[in-house]
């Protein structure tokens, strides 16, 4: 099972991304079985790769996921990251601003969440919620007080915030935070069955919103501002991958691939004892044999 998935789903700088053009369905070589067995032995490169990052302690990696309700964003954390040492890994799920958030810029509140050099985190949802659902939804952006009539946020108004999102990011980057920013194309046929379970299975009632079902009245909207963000802030330090999720077998591996070819590119070590460090270590242990 020699496959990888990384470089097929890269959205480059400047390219000119349509989101109707990419597929939602994965119907390449890889079948379901051979996909979990390639999951598994993935997890473990996982691990070992957020072993070495702590270890390491230089740098951090920032996981981004965007997705439309019901496209497995969830469940793709519990099953890509389920082996990897808590520790070492922290998941944020950004929920609508709190009265002290909507006081700050729209990005304080990521800022202060990012990980630290050695650790890994994961955004579910995240800074691009105000280019996404603020720009379906454009009075949203006026709890933040600076402006007063929805006029105001012209073509201009979005530019700027695209341009805030790529200095944040490249200002991670240049600071030893890594960054991927990962896109869920769930369709809106396999979002519908999703919703559909959610309602007749008991024990997945708790997962529907009704509001979930109000926004996908603006699908045509959502996907429109998800091509504009991800075609305005996909950058080389920063790029987005779009990845197909009507099979989340598939999304999941993809996924844990591109994640663990970052960690590899990051040149990670773990540290070298100097010499003095390993006549003690030598020392300790001929003092813990010879114990009586």
């Amino acid at each position: 099972m020699d496959y990888n998935f990384s470089d097929d789903f890269l959205i480059k700088e400047n390219s000119k991304f349509e989101i109707g053009k990419h597929e939602t369905k994965y119907s390449g070589k890889i079948n379901k079985d051979e996909a979990k067995q390639l999951l598994e032995i993935e997890k473990e490169k996982l691990r070992l790769l957020q072993e070495k990052l702590y270890a390491d302690g230089s740098q951090s990696l920032l996981i981004v996921l965007q997705a439309m309700d019901a496209a497995g964003k969830d469940s793709l954390i519990e099953h890509v990251f389920g082996g990897v040492n808590p520790q070492g890994c922290e998941v944020t799920s950004f929920k609508s601003p709190s009265t002290k958030e909507y006081s700050h810029d729209f990005i304080w509140r990521h800022y202060i969440a990012l990980p630290a050099k050695g650790k890994i985190g994961i955004f579910n949802r995240s800074h691009y919620e105000s280019v996404l659902v603020c720009k379906v939804h454009p009075e949203y952006n006026l709890s933040e007080k600076t402006w007063t009539d929805v006029k105001q946020f012209d073509d201009k108004f979005w530019d700027n915030r695209y341009e805030s999102i790529r200095n944040f990011e490249k200002h991670l980057a240049n600071n030893g935070t890594k960054i991927i920013k990962i896109f869920l194309n769930v369709s809106k046929e396999e979002q519908k069955e999703r919703f559909l379970d959610r309602i007749k299975e008991e024990d997945k009632n708790w997962k529907f919103a009704e509001g979930d079902l109000t926004e996908r009245g603006y699908w045509d909207d959502y996907q429109k501002a998800y091509e504009q963000a991800i075609k305005k802030t996909s950058t080389e330090s920063a790029p987005w991958f779009v990845i197909p999720a009507d099979q989340k077998w598939f999304s999941r591996v993809a996924a844990i691939q591109i994640i663990i070819d970052k960690l590899e590119e990051m040149d990670l070590r773990f540290p070298e004892l100097s010499g003095k460090e390993k006549k003690a270590l030598v020392d300790s242990k001929n003092k813990l044999e010879n114990e009586k």
